[in-house]
């Protein structure tokens, strides 16, 4: 089944790997297949999966009615689904009766990358804490010297490309793929991804 457009969520550190949104279920309990916006006389058009367009209706776009919404997340977690009282709607749009219960299932998915960070290995102290005012002094700095900041940012990038080469290797060569991006919090391309960019390690070897 594919996916059509819709809003999503992700943090700068685990981006794709934990891309969450807010998913449909019909009554059935099953997934909604995604609804086609027709946008041209010509039959062009764009799939939607955005959770407030099934609600059900028969007008210029056709959805069914969707039952129950839930946070989902792109590695496969999912939140507990919360039932749609329909009857309590009136004359409301989705968007509208439903908008809390969308709020919900984002700050659940919320708890859920606050998981995947505690699940991830732990960087020790002193070095997080170094790198935590390190962070914010950068971005104190480029509210006054926004060049200085800029040029600091880029020796945090050339610190990082010349500390992390032979870890990357170690990694590529010592731990599993699963392992490495359990450990990482992040899917395995994504991890293969990071040790080849910092490894300088060929994407296809």
């Amino acid at each position: 089944m594919g996916v059509g457009e819709r809003e999503s969520w992700t943090t700068e550190e685990f981006g794709a790997s934990h891309e969450g949104t807010v998913g449909v279920l019909l009554a059935d309990g099953s997934v909604p297949d995604p609804v086609f916006i027709d946008m041209t006389s010509a039959g062009g058009g764009r799939e939607v999966s955005q959770w407030n367009v099934y609600d059900g209706g028969d007008g210029f776009v056709r959805a069914p009615r969707a039952a129950a919404l839930r946070a989902v997340c792109s590695c496969g977690w999912t939140g507990p689904a919360h039932t749609l009282r329909w009857e309590e709607y009136g004359e409301q749009s989705m968007a509208e009766a439903a908008g809390d219960i969308a709020d919900t299932c984002a700050q659940e998915w919320d708890v859920h990358t606050v998981e995947v960070e505690r699940s991830a290995v732990t960087v020790p102290e002193p070095l997080a804490g170094l790198l935590a005012r390190v962070e914010s002094e950068i971005e104190k700095l480029a509210r006054t010297a926004p060049l200085a900041a800029l040029r600091a940012a880029r020796r945090l990038e050339v610190i990082a490309v010349q500390t992390a080469y032979w870890p990357a290797l170690d990694v590529s060569r010592d731990a599993t793929a699963e392992q490495t991006a359990a450990a990482l919090g992040l899917n395995e391309d994504a991890a293969y991804d990071l040790l080849a960019r910092f490894g300088r390690l060929s994407r296809y070897h």
